[in-house]
């Protein structure tokens, strides 16, 4: 098991690699009834771990309470691998993450820019799935401290079957999930499936949205409103569109429910920007995801993981 130095306030032991078996090892099957056997003790964990964990909304609260603004950052799971993705949401939660959104690599991303794209292509290529991602969220979560709220696309739940889909989910300790392109007319099955399992369903609205439905969005939106800041897919950019704070405003006006500003954060500087005009929360992905994709190896993204974790937060007020 190979450590990696980062600094106190953030450290993490690298995990093991997910490893194969051949099928000629002579212990495989005592292995796979060990692994059978283990599911429902890890499941037991999970369920443990979401009831000591604050959920989606009253972590919100308590931010309020305190009159502190969350920090939401996003990272796509199994780019470069899953085992990086385990230790980079430990890495993310001991820097003071308040919420964690996991991206499932999907083959039509339509939100996403090219930084997230590429690294779900990666992810796919490597054989980054459903499954294994379930998988490692069930060994990882109890050991996290900040919920994790789920990024997938519509038609992967659909395919599974939203009541199974959202079962698995639930049984993983998950508490937030976020999809991106499900039309608002669609949600009511997914909040109900959602709400059996202890999930909040969190929804988009968008700078062209129209002022009705977007206060129907808002209505239906649990843990918080996502409120995307750019016209377009996601993606980090040189500034943020002075609009944000008007739409904050029109937003605010129509629910008490906490506003998260995503799509083009990426520096300090935005986030400090975002915040003075009321933001609730903050959400970073493209730039994180970057950072791990870019890396010469999973230590050195991790490191700056780290680094570029505390200098966003660092800028919150």
């Amino acid at each position: 098991m190979a450590t990696i130095s980062l600094k106190s306030t953030c450290f993490l032991q690298h995990p093991k690699r997910f490893q194969t078996h051949s099928s000629s090892s002579p212990h495989k099957s005592q292995q796979t009834l060990l692994i059978k056997s283990s599911s429902s003790s890890i499941t037991a964990m999970a369920s443990l771990a979401r009831s000591q964990t604050l959920g989606i909304s009253e972590t919100f609260t308590r931010l309020r309470e305190q009159k502190k603004v969350a920090f939401i950052p996003y990272i796509t799971a199994g780019d470069p691998d899953l085992g990086t993705t385990a230790a980079a949401l430990k890495v993310l939660d001991s820097c003071g993450s308040h919420i964690i959104e996991l991206g499932v690599p999907y083959s039509d991303p339509l939100a996403d820019g090219p930084v997230i794209q590429a690294a779900a292509t990666r992810a796919l290529a490597r054989g980054t799935n459903f499954d294994a991602i379930i998988l490692m969220l069930r060994n990882v979560v109890p050991e996290l401290s900040c919920p994790i709220a789920l990024f997938s696309y519509y038609n992967p739940i659909l395919k599974r079957g939203i009541g199974k889909f959202m079962s698995i989910v639930g049984d993983t300790g998950v508490h937030g999930l976020v999809v991106p392109d499900v039309p608002l007319e669609e949600t009511e099955v997914l909040r109900k499936e959602a709400l059996k399992n202890n999930i909040e369903l969190v929804l988009l609205t968008t700078p062209t949205t129209p002022t009705e439905r977007m206060k129907a969005i808002v209505d239906a939106s649990e843990g918080f409103v996502y409120l995307v800041s750019s016209i377009g897919v996601t993606g980090a950019r040189a500034s943020v569109s002075a609009r944000v704070q008007m739409l904050l405003q029109d937003i605010k006006e129509a629910t008490s429910k906490p506003v998260a500003v995503g799509f083009g954060i990426s520096k300090p500087e935005h986030v400090e920007q975002v915040t003075s005009w009321g933001a609730d929360g903050v959400i970073v992905g493209s730039a994180m995801v970057k950072l791990l994709g870019d890396a010469n190896s999973p230590e050195e993204g991790l490191k700056e993981l780290e680094k570029f974790t505390e200098s966003l937060i660092a800028a919150l007020p």
